[in-house]
């Protein structure tokens, strides 16, 4: 699942992992349970996520493999936040079965939009499950709602120009492919979930 920070990438994938029955690979929220838990990884996280960085390939790569080698992944997953560059495409190329094709979908949202979206969103302070619209505390626990730091526009802004600069090199390095498809992001959930699904459908040569 490919597509610019706000994209709605997570909140697509884990609605495609639980309607096929697969782990949801989020390194997101990998790297935010490290921060929580307090480890070197998730210090050494912490300062570069704040500032709208990206953390380095050799430990988002390490990561990401192990996930994928876990008994619950044999059958297929869905990743989320991975990969983001050229680099880490290729080695999730070469860590593939070519028995089950790689569907590539990339989820499109101008910039503006995804700007007044963040930051107008709310996660919860204690889980950090994202809330829905409207909200005054989580659903999930009860905890306080925030505005989560690389939600502000200003790390919004600077998120946008690293993926420009990082990542859409990779939206190319996926677009000659016939299982890369795009998806218009900048309408209700259920929309983009449906165009997902038909996305997904084309590639595997099934009927929904």
């Amino acid at each position: 699942m490919l597509g610019p920070p706000g994209a709605g990438k997570g909140t697509q994938a884990e609605r495609v992992a639980r309607e096929r029955g697969v782990p949801h690979v989020s390194t997101g929220n990998m790297f935010r349970e490290a921060v929580q838990a307090g480890t070197a990884l998730g210090k050494a996280a912490k300062a570069v996520m704040e500032s709208g960085g990206l953390v380095s390939d050799d430990i988002v790569i390490g990561i990401v493999r192990e996930r994928l080698a876990r008994p619950d992944a044999a059958t297929g997953f869905v990743l989320d936040g991975f990969p983001r560059t050229v680099a880490q495409a290729e080695a999730l190329d070469e860590s593939l079965d070519d028995a089950e094709p790689l569907v590539v979908v990339d989820i499109e949202v101008p910039a503006e939009a995804i700007v007044k979206r963040l930051d107008a969103r709310r996660v919860c302070g204690a889980c950090g499950a994202i809330a829905a619209p409207g909200g005054t505390v989580c659903v999930k626990c009860g905890g306080p709602l925030v505005l989560r730091k690389d939600d502000e526009a200003e790390v919004v802004r600077e998120r946008l120009r690293v993926y420009d600069r990082d990542t859409l090199p990779l939206v190319e390095f996926y677009r000659r492919r016939a299982t890369y498809r795009a998806v218009d992001g900048d309408q209700p959930p259920d929309g983009v979930a449906r165009d997902i699904a038909a996305a997904i459908a084309s590639v595997l040569g099934v009927q929904q």
